[in-house]
C-alpha cells in the first residue's frame, strides 16, 4: 500500500477477506453492523462474505434510514452478444457509520450505465441495459426480464438488439 493511500484514502480493514486485484484500491469502506465490511472499489462492491460484486451487476442500490439495500444480478444466458440477467435476492447492510459509501455506490452503480430501454411482452417485461464493465473496453448490452416472462422471447429479442448496436466492421 503506498504512502499516499494512508494518509490520503481508505484502507481495508483488518482481517479483510478479499484479494484487490492489480491496481483496484479501496475507494470508501463502511462497518456493517453484524459483522464486516463494505468495501468500495474501481471494480465493484465488496461485501463483507469477502467476495466482489462488479458495478454491472447491481441492478439497484437503494440507501435509506441506515441501510444499503442492493439487489444483484447473476449471468444466466447469452443471447448473441447480449447477456441475459436474473435478480438475486435483496441484501441488506445496516451501516452505523456510512460515510461516503452510499454516495459512492450511487455514483458507481449510474455510472456504468450509459443506456437503458423497457420493452413490455406478454406476462411481463424487460429491461434492456447498456453497462460499462469495469477494466473492459466498450459496453455489453443487458437483458434482465421480469419474472415469468418468455426466456426464449427475450434471447431472441436481445440477440437482434445486440446485433443492431454492434459497431459495423471495418
Amino acid at each position: 500500500m503506498s504512502w499516499l493511500r494512508r494518509w490520503f484514502g481508505d484502507r481495508l480493514p483488518e482481517g479483510f477477506p478479499g484479494e484487490l486485484a492489480a491496481g483496484e484500491n479501496a475507494l470508501a469502506v463502511a462497518e456493517v453492523a453484524y459483522g464486516g465490511h463494505l468495501v468500495v472499489t474501481e471494480l465493484g462492491l465488496w461485501v463483507p462474505q469477502g467476495r466482489r460484486v462488479g458495478w454491472h451487476l447491481i441492478s439497484k442500490a437503494v440507501w435509506g434510514e441506515g441501510i444499503l439495500t442492493l439487489v444483484e444480478a447473476d449471468e444466466v444466458g447469452a443471447a448473441g452478444d447480449a447477456v441475459v440477467l436474473a435478480d438475486r435476492e435483496p441484501l441488506r447492510f445496516a451501516l452505523p457509520r456510512p460515510g461516503k459509501l452510499p454516495e459512492m455506490v450511487h455514483r458507481r452503480v449510474d455510472g456504468s450505465i450509459r443506456g437503458r430501454h423497457r420493452h413490455e411482452l406478454t406476462g411481463g417485461g424487460v429491461w434492456f441495459v447498456q453497462r460499462k464493465v469495469p477494466g473492459r473496453d466498450g459496453t455489453v448490452l443487458q437483458a434482465r426480464p421480469d419474472p415469468g416472462v418468455d426466456p426464449d422471447v427475450v434471447a431472441a429479442i436481445a440477440r437482434e438488439a445486440a446485433q443492431r448496436l454492434a459497431p459495423p466492421e471495418v
